[in-house]
């Protein structure tokens, strides 16, 4: 997947003002926003805390609203083949959708089911995968996760410096996340 793999240490950059990602946070959920706000729904594994609290702050950051399965109030608490209907449910309403590529992410069933919705909803312009490594060059991903787009960073601290790329077109992440 290139030579610009997202590293959790590289995230974790992304959140030095603790203010400004605890509104992230908090501002997390999906609301019955206007048709013009943009929604991410983000794939991830739930025990991956601190790569979701860096990630979201990056996306608030590019001014989108973020969907966070676990802060969803609307959720089931325990899970079911209701916790299934209501992220369909999600899914189909996000404009976007971004898999977290993160080893736990890709060995959970949850992750993958989420995916293979996504794929089916969003493919190939609303959906990217964000391949995290433990560190530089570790980042060893699936096969299948190689046919959809990618978003990267050129190791700068900027939302301006990461982009998502498609074959042979690299588009700055914020214009993606915005269209």
């Amino acid at each position: 997947m290139g030579d610009y793999i997202i590293t959790k240490a590289h995230l974790d950059i992304q959140r030095r003002d603790a203010s400004r990602f605890s509104a992230a946070l908090n501002e997390s959920r999906i609301t019955d926003s206007t048709a013009s706000s943009i929604t991410v729904f983000l794939s991830h594994k739930h025990d991956e805390v601190e790569v979701l609290k860096n990630v979201i702050s990056l996306l608030r950051r590019c001014g989108v609203d973020v969907y966070v399965d676990w802060m969803d109030e609307g959720m089931p608490k325990s899970t079911s083949g209701l916790t299934a209907i209501r992220l369909k449910e999600k899914i189909n309403r996000c404009k976007k959708f971004i898999f977290l590529g993160t080893e736990g992410a890709i060995a959970s069933k949850w992750c993958n089911w989420e995916l293979g919705l996504g794929d089916a909803k969003k493919y190939p312009a609303n959906i990217a995968v964000m391949p995290i490594a433990d560190k530089d060059d570790t980042y060893t991903g699936n096969e299948y996760l190689r046919i959809y787009p990618v978003i990267k960073t050129e190791y700068c601290t900027v939302p301006d410096n990461y982009f998502v790329e498609w074959g042979d077109t690299r588009t700055p992440l914020k214009d993606w996340l915005k269209r």
